[in-house]
């Protein structure tokens, strides 16, 4: 069934529609490996590992102390801290705490480090000048 509604019958790059139904033509693919390897973004993955390996270890620690406490001291998280708000609702609550801080972290460090890195390769790979 080709037709010009069926693009990809016709031998040429895909045609994709905009919301405005105006087709948009793709230049070639890029060489993806050659992306991986280059420098820029070896220096990306660098970036990124120094932020999220660090920190999913620090929050998975965290975590894991909350639950051994929770399973081995009981009567500590038991302790009334107000009312009937006992450090085990404050340590759980601040699982939550935490989980935003980091988000909050990573959206200044992804910010400042990494989308810098990452739009001069996507610039370079979309061949636009910056």
């Amino acid at each position: 069934m080709c037709s010009p509604a069926h693009p990809y019958c016709w031998g040429g790059p895909p045609v994709t529609h905009t919301e405005y139904g105006k087709p948009v033509q793709h230049g070639p693919e890029p060489d993806w490996e050659a992306v991986q390897t280059s420098p820029e973004f070896q220096e990306l993955r660098r970036r990124l590992r120094v932020f999220v390996f660090p920190m999913t270890a620090f929050f998975l620690a965290w975590y894991l102390l909350y639950v051994v406490v929770a399973a081995y001291a009981s009567d500590f998280m038991a302790v009334k801290l107000v009312g009937n708000i006992n450090i085990g609702i404050v340590f759980g609550l601040l699982q939550f705490v935490s989980t935003f801080v980091i988000t909050g972290l990573y959206v200044r460090y992804a910010g400042s480090r990494l989308d810098p890195i990452a739009d001069k390769i996507r610039h370079e790979i979309e061949g636009e000048d910056k």
